[in-house]
């Protein structure tokens, strides 16, 4: 077997360590995925206390403003009314105020605040995610089951922050955040869109857009 770890979002095997403030790391050469050991994850109780520290009200214009980086693509390509579903939307869900007060049919999934598995098992005509994909220690997993979600001619948008140059990384602030665990480059969700035989936008510097044939 070999001892080198396996990248959780293609599967390769190429890989090489990224050790950074006493923490492991690994960055696939295929994908350019970088991803922390899972010795140095939290555990669930942990990460929801982290989560439940956060201060996202659904009335928060600057919250609001952050969000439409990514919903403001489902104005611009969905029309209303359509079904949309916010997965990992939190306690304080916005982006599902914002699509009703749009018009739209929206749903919300999250493992900690809304946990209702029926609403995998359903389709939609767009998916959004925003700052959730970065926590998930199984990406292509979850990522394939939104796939899954997605109406043909549909839309998933996800919004995270890419990382760059393994050097910068090392600095990046966004990497403090215990619970953020994977982190995409641009080469990660291309690697993801051709595997879903899928176009790919990038309309954002932390926003990826995926169209389903």
């Amino acid at each position: 077997m070999s001892s080198t770890p396996c990248c959780p979002l293609c599967a390769s095997h190429q890989a090489y360590p990224l050790p950074v403030a006493g923490k492991r790391y690994y960055r696939c050469e295929r994908c350019e995925l970088v991803w922390l050991d899972a010795v140095d994850h939290l555990d669930a109780e942990g990460e929801k206390a982290v989560y439940d520290g956060h201060d996202n009200r659904v009335d928060d214009p600057r919250y609001r403003a952050f969000l439409m980086r990514a919903f403001g693509e489902v104005l611009a390509r969905v029309p209303a009314p359509a079904s949309g579903l916010d997965f990992g939307c939190g306690p304080g869900p916005a982006l599902i105020a914002m699509g009703r007060e749009a018009g739209y049919v929206m749903a919300g999934y999250d493992k900690f605040y809304a946990d209702e598995p029926a609403l995998l098992a359903q389709r939609y005509d767009f998916i959004t995610s925003t700052e959730v994909i970065e926590h998930i220690a199984e990406p292509r997993v979850a990522l394939d089951l939104l796939w899954r979600c997605l109406k043909p001619g549909g839309i998933l948008v996800l919004q995270t922050q890419r990382v760059l140059g393994d050097e910068r990384f090392k600095t990046w602030r966004y990497r403090h955040d215990p619970t953020h665990i994977v982190f995409f480059a641009e080469a990660s969700f291309r690697t993801l869109a051709a595997s879903w035989q899928a176009e790919v936008e990038f309309p954002h510097a932390d926003v990826a857009l995926f169209t389903k044939p």
